[in-house]
């Protein structure tokens, strides 16, 4: 373990949305190296820059910026070269290879992948659809839904319909209850992807267990019991199996990993 903290000036001229999923998605493979991470957000002024230059000379470190407007960004690249510390423009190879292939510079509008526009819309608009079918709530509006996910308590049904709601698709999901049978005017459908979430009974029941003492609940044993928590998967799956649903083990998946398996899974049913 690296004990003194490398330090990671993230500088956006909009909400660090995008430089911060990339620091994300490379930080991952340096888990033992500690990090302090300086942000910088909505840097759209001389002044503002100033003071971003100021916290990088004050804690001298890798700088990743997202910056379109060059009289922004100037002063910054010069800055780093002035001190000799090393900067990354994230977009700069992407804007590169899409200006030869276009043969043509792009704009420098700032925000614009946040503009107020249909896409935007439709992603608030699935938001409240997620929120709306949540664990079963609404059952009768599902059959406008794009995907629904079918999975018993904590297999992250929730979390991942959030996730691809903001990416734009109407996604709801129902509970798995033991005694308790799916309506089949739902399951019968054929708008929605139906897709079955799972997860090992073991790492299930820790959850569970955890959960439990976490909230301060007084529910049956029953919910964590191992034995009982096996064979409620195995029952999910014999659902799943019976109508031919998808099946994605969520054990050792991030919500995001297994919202890209449920999208292609989406892609290639629309595709054929």
């Amino acid at each position: 373990m690296v004990d003194t903290p490398f330090n990671l000036h993230l500088v956006s001229d909009s909400s660090g949305e995008t430089v911060s999923g990339i620091a994300r998605a490379c930080l991952v493979q340096y888990d033992d190296q500690a990090i302090t991470e300086h942000f910088w957000w909505l840097v759209r002024t001389k002044g503002q820059m100033s003071r971003v230059i100021d916290g990088i000379k004050a804690s001298p470190g890798l700088v990743i910026f997202t910056l379109l407007d060059p009289t922004i960004r100037g002063p910054l690249e010069q800055a780093c070269r002035e001190l000799g510390i090393p900067y990354v423009s994230a977009l700069d190879p992407v804007m590169d290879a899409l200006s030869n292939i276009f043969d043509k510079e792009g704009g420098h509008e700032i925000g614009r992948q946040h503009t107020l526009d249909d896409d935007y819309f439709d992603r608030i608009e699935a938001m409240h659809f997620a929120l709306a079918h949540d664990d079963g709530q609404t059952l009768h509006g599902l059959k406008d839904a794009d995907i629904v996910l079918i999975g018993v308590s904590r297999t992250s049904k929730t979390p991942t319909c959030m996730y691809l709601a903001n990416r734009g698709f109407r996604a709801g999901n129902i509970p798995l209850v033991p005694g308790i049978v799916l309506p089949e005017d739902v399951v019968a459908a054929t708008n929605p992807l139906f897709v079955g979430l799972t997860r090992e009974p073991k790492s299930l029941t820790d959850i569970r267990q955890s959960r439990l003492r976490l909230m301060n609940e007084d529910k049956s044993m029953d919910y964590a019991d191992v034995d009982l928590v096996k064979e409620e998967v195995a029952a999910s799956r014999r659902l799943f199996r019976k109508h031919g649903w998808p099946v994605i083990d969520v054990t050792r998946k991030s919500i995001e990993e297994t919202a890209a398996s449920i999208i292609q899974l989406y892609n290639e049913r629309n595709a054929s």
